[in-house]
């Protein structure tokens, strides 16, 4: 479904990612670990748009979209959901959620798909008039996935979903992303700190250290390595 070829990114003069490449094939959950700088959320932002590469290729469904901005990268099936949430804090619930299927005509579909949300995450139908600042952490990250799945995305990219919430909360999305994949078969790009978490879901993974990509195998394997044990499992 999506393959980076030797993809090279900057911030400024600051090579980020180095000759990254990898391969997220459709229906899978797929893990991207590393420490804080390695480049994760450069990975992502640069498949989004965001932060375009400045050389290599990134193919999505056989069509190349390195060179394409954000909103056709949402256009054709990519949602990204950013590190921090980034919800709109004065709309409401519903007017985020109204804003993750902008690009969308079909209301019925629209009325569809924001049920099946309420039905995820029922505390953001009890506070869909609320205004999405006023909302808890986790209540946030449960918006913040909501308003990507509005686009109807076949490729969902998340960035630290677990960051700075409860281990309750945290449970509770990941059990929602496993769900995702296996009864909508949405592909997932997951980039995670908490990586005993993250490689227990994930089909594959892949271990990112100084922007490039130093290790992958099934989340199984990654999970009893060694040198993943030690550098990201405290073991």
């Amino acid at each position: 479904m999506l393959e980076l070829n030797n993809v090279t990114t900057y911030y400024g003069n600051i090579q980020a990612l180095k000759d990254v490449s990898l391969i997220i094939n459709e229906g899978e959950i797929i893990t991207l670990i590393g420490a804080n700088g390695a480049g994760k959320t450069t990975t992502l932002m640069s498949i989004s748009g965001l932060t375009p590469p400045r050389s290599g290729q990134i193919v999505f469904e056989k069509n190349p979209i390195h060179g394409l901005n954000p909103e056709k990268i949402v256009r054709m099936g990519v949602s990204h959901v950013p590190e921090g949430r980034r919800i709109f804090p004065f709309l409401t619930v519903l007017e985020n959620l109204d804003m993750g299927a902008f690009l969308r005509k079909d209301k019925d579909g629209i009325r569809k798909d924001l049920k099946y949300v309420f039905e995820l995450f029922p505390i953001l139908a009890q506070r869909k008039h609320q205004a999405g600042g006023t909302l808890s952490g986790g209540e946030q990250q449960m918006l913040a996935i909501s308003r990507a799945l509005m686009a109807r995305p076949r490729l969902l990219l998340l960035d630290e979903p677990s960051l700075g919430l409860a281990p309750l909360i945290i449970k509770q999305i990941f059990s929602i992303i496993e769900k995702l994949n296996k009864e909508h078969n949405t592909t997932i790009f997951l980039v995670e700190q908490n990586a005993n978490l993250a490689l227990k879901i994930a089909h594959r993974a892949y271990v990112m250290e100084n922007g490039n990509i130093t290790l992958t195998g099934s989340g199984h394997d990654l999970l009893s390595n060694d040198a993943v044990k030690k550098a990201y499992l405290g073991i």
